[in-house]
């Protein structure tokens, strides 16, 4: 299942978890084999770069592209081996039994021979790898260190190695101790985080729509309106729905739109299993407008989601720089619809997970430069008193590293305006 997966993340280019939904064998799986599949291929793709590196040294020629299924078998047996604990013995008997499987039986002496060296050497390796720098596309890495330095970039880098923890947002924090029914500890920011995270739809509360699951970062950008009670605020590109459950757990009036009948369905599903209510329109956010001008827009745009590749490692694998240029003018066409749809006075929160400087802050920028609207800085207090978490300017910037010291958080980048009088 897992070789299955990696090829299609790398060579048919699909979302893990796309290829996941979609991969009707994997429900065949007991629990036990299944969560070990998902383990598998998300450790590979957290440590292709030195997994690469480890097979490159056990090989004295590169296998040529017709044998792609043999270098996923040994990329995996390589992750079991120098990652996951596996026995030496296991992980290799179980590799050359899948060389078979692919169809390359002439080549299971050579998977058996580089593993088996692997396993003997694999250690001394690794302690003398670039682990962050070879974990990194080259264009991210760039990109980052422009931005932020490489000493936080090697601090995202090393947070993106890191199996991450299920973060959970209650829908009514004083209904009860969900920290303690959930078996978890409560962030400064509010989120409830849990190290154990297995199946969520067996925890306590689920089924009585007690609370949903979403990053501490993604949590943030709603909370900045401040006391909405009663009034109404559109949440673009909704869809899957925390933000909108966010605001309307808040006591405020939302109209949900996104333009994919798909999402809308699933948002229409989660909203139902918490007891919350919006009004959900499916049209475009670029060219919908509401009937008339409004308080309140939250704009979490479409984006690289570079953000959240601790959660997501095929995104560094899948997006490429040409998708930031193809994305930003969509993004610009966004917040002039949604500046349209503001009243005077009213409130914008933009927000992205998106690392990239070019979907954040110089979005912002630029938007200011052509609309009437003025930034309103954003205060620590307001953020759990994470003020490494805000910009000069006062906007927030969550990066993966931050709060690494209690399992980190995804990139967030989220900006408040308000439109002038």
């Amino acid at each position: 299942m897992a070789h299955d997966l990696l090829a299609a993340v790398l060579w048919r280019r699909q979302a893990l978890d796309e290829a996941l939904a979609a991969h009707r064998g994997l429900p065949l799986l007991v629990p036990r084999d299944r969560a070990f599949a998902r383990q598998l291929i998300a450790t590979t793709l957290r440590r292709l770069g030195q997994i690469d590196a480890l097979i490159a040294h056990g090989l004295s020629a590169a296998l040529p592209d017709r044998a792609r299924p043999v270098t996923d078998v040994l990329r995996l047996g390589v992750a079991q081996l120098a990652f996951l604990g596996t026995p030496g013995h296991a992980a290799v008997s179980t590799s050359v039994d899948l060389v078979d499987a692919v169809g390359h039986h002439k080549m299971k002496g050579l998977v058996n021979a580089v593993l088996r060296r692997l396993a003997r050497e694999s250690e001394a390796l690794i302690a003398t790898q670039d682990a962050a720098r070879l974990n990194t596309p080259d264009w991210l890495w760039q990109s980052w260190c422009a931005a932020y330095g490489e000493t936080t970039t090697r601090a995202i880098a090393a947070a993106h190695s890191c199996d991450p923890p299920l973060d959970i947002t209650p829908r009514d924090p004083a209904a009860a101790d969900w920290a303690a029914l959930l078996e978890g500890t409560t962030l400064p920011t509010g989120t409830i985080r849990r190290e154990e995270t297995g199946p969520v739809t067996e925890l306590p509360g689920y089924d009585e729509g007690a609370w949903w699951v979403q990053d501490a970062a993604a949590a943030l950008p709603a909370r900045l309106f401040g006391k909405i009670a009663g009034k109404i605020a559109v949440d673009l590109c909704a869809a899957p729905g925390g933000k909108t459950a966010q605001l309307a757990a808040m006591g405020a009036r939302v109209i949900a739109v996104d333009r994919s009948p798909a999402r809308v369905t699933r948002l229409r599903q989660n909203l139902a299993r918490l007891s919350l209510e919006a009004e959900m329109i499916i049209a475009d956010a670029a060219t919908w407008r509401p009937r008339e001008s409004v308080p309140l827009v939250l704009l979490d745009a479409p984006c690289t989601a570079t953000g959240t590749i601790r959660r997501h490692p095929d995104i560094q694998h899948l997006k490429l720089p040409e998708d930031v240029a193809r994305l930003a003018p969509l993004q610009a066409r966004l917040l002039d619809a949604a500046v349209n749809m503001l009243a005077p006075g009213g409130t914008l929160i933009y927000c992205v997970c998106s690392l990239e400087v070019e979907e954040g802050p110089r979005q912002i920028e630029a938007l200011l430069a052509r609309a009437p609207l003025q930034r309103v800085p954003i205060i620590a207090d307001e953020i759990g008193g994470l003020g490494e978490c805000l910009t000069p300017d006062g906007d927030l910037r969550t990066l993966p590293c931050h709060l690494s010291d209690r399992g980190g958080l995804d990139g967030f980048y989220a900006a408040r305006l308000v439109r002038k009088q």
